[in-house]
């Protein structure tokens, strides 16, 4: 099974083509052929009548939960939020977090600024948003941010996937310039993979906790949570000394050291 994930995953990646999902979408099919001649038979309205021609089968959700809440995207988003909420600071900038996840939490209670390498052609009210390479943040002064997020982005910098030019030390750079912008004081919110340390090109990077704390040395950790892969949140933890786990996500709050 572990060898057939990974085939799955190749395939998926290169292709775009899930074999599990085509394996339940045919598993499906006689139940879907049972349902159709049912619902023919059966006395019905006339403005919803069977028509062969307005078939729109959906084969892979009989089975299904009524939603996903073990996606580490899922914790990550609400424990972000909650904190922003909480701070509730004059001027918020996100960089490469979803849209359609921890941006829509945030949009409920207050405006966003949003800068990533991808396009985005919808005009959402409270959404400010900018088109950029965010790697050195050079639109930025020194000092000016006041609060910073960066959800499940920084391991991709720099490999590509998102036509960004290609630099091994992209991260490492992203990381100093997110220092370089904040205020004295000022807060970031910052969640990555976290696990035995690798690169998986040109999907992403799994990062060490201690690498982390150690990139971000003009700042200190306010707190930390991490999710696992079965759906749990380990809230306000300490950062252990070792993380051997194989693909974890590490919510780490961060504040930049105040100067004297």
């Amino acid at each position: 099974m572990i060898i057939l994930r990974k085939l799955n995953r190749y395939i998926n990646g290169l292709l775009g083509v899930n074999i599990f999902i085509i394996w339940h979408t045919l598993c499906e099919i006689p139940y879907f052929i049972y349902t159709t001649l049912t619902y023919l038979f059966k006395k019905k309205p006339a403005n919803f009548s069977l028509k062969i021609t307005k078939l729109y089968p959906i084969l892979t959700e009989r089975s299904s939960s009524a939603g996903n809440i073990k996606s580490p995207y899922y914790f990550q988003d609400i424990w972000a939020a909650r904190k922003i909420y909480k701070a509730n600071p004059t001027r918020h900038i996100d960089i490469g977090s979803r849209i359609d996840g921890f941006i829509s939490h945030l949009l409920v209670f207050r405006s966003v600024e949003v800068i990533d390498i991808r396009p985005l052609s919808s005009h959402i009210e409270g959404l400010s948003f900018t088109q950029s390479d965010a790697t050195t943040l050079s639109s930025f002064n020194d000092n000016c941010i006041e609060s910073l997020s960066s959800l499940h982005a920084a391991e991709h910098f720099g490999l590509g996937r998102y036509n960004d030019s290609i630099d091994p030390f992209a991260h490492e750079h992203f990381i100093h310039h997110i220092q370089r912008v904040l205020k004295p004081g000022g807060l970031c919110y910052f969640s990555v993979p976290i696990g035995k340390e690798r690169l998986e090109f040109n999907a992403h990077r799994i990062f060490s906790p201690k690498t982390i704390l150690s990139l971000f040395s003009d700042c200190s950790c306010l707190s930390f949570s991490y999710t696992d892969d079965s759906g749990k949140i380990f809230s306000d933890v300490a950062i252990p000394d070792t993380f051997t786990q194989h693909f974890f996500c590490g919510l780490f709050e961060f504040q930049k050291h105040k100067k004297i």
